[in-house]
C-alpha cells in the first residue's frame, strides 16, 4: 500500500485472487471505488476547464451515465456488505 494509505489497484490483487469470497468482495469494492474516484476526478477537471492530458472521445453524457452506474454499483455492494457481514474499509467509502 502507498505510504499515505491510499489503496491502488495493484494493492487489491491478492484479495482479488483469494479463495475467500469475502476477500474477493472487498477487492471488487475497493477497485470500483478507485475507478469511481478516478473518473470523478477527470470529470471535475473537465468541468473546471483543467487540462486532462488527453481529449475525451465520448460525449460528456456517456461519462455521466458511467459515473451514475458506478454510484449505483457502489451502493449495491455496500448494502450487500451489511447484509453479508463484510466489513469494508471506511476510508474507501464515501464517494462524494
Amino acid at each position: 500500500m502507498e505510504p499515505n494509505n491510499t489503496i491502488t489497484l495493484s494493492d487489491t490483487v491478492n484479495l482479488m485472487v483469494s479463495k475467500n469470497y469475502k476477500e474477493r468482495f472487498i477487492a471488487e469494492y475497493q477497485q470500483l471505488v478507485i475507478r469511481y474516484r478516478g473518473l470523478a476526478n477527470m470529470l471535475n477537471k473537465w468541468d473546471r476547464g483543467i487540462e486532462l492530458g488527453f481529449v475525451p472521445t465520448c460525449p460528456r453524457s456517456t461519462y455521466n451515465m458511467q459515473i451514475s452506474a458506478m454510484t449505483d454499483y457502489i451502493a449495491v455492494l455496500e448494502a450487500r456488505a451489511v447484509m453479508e457481514g463484510i466489513e469494508l474499509d471506511a476510508s474507501a467509502a464515501s464517494c462524494d
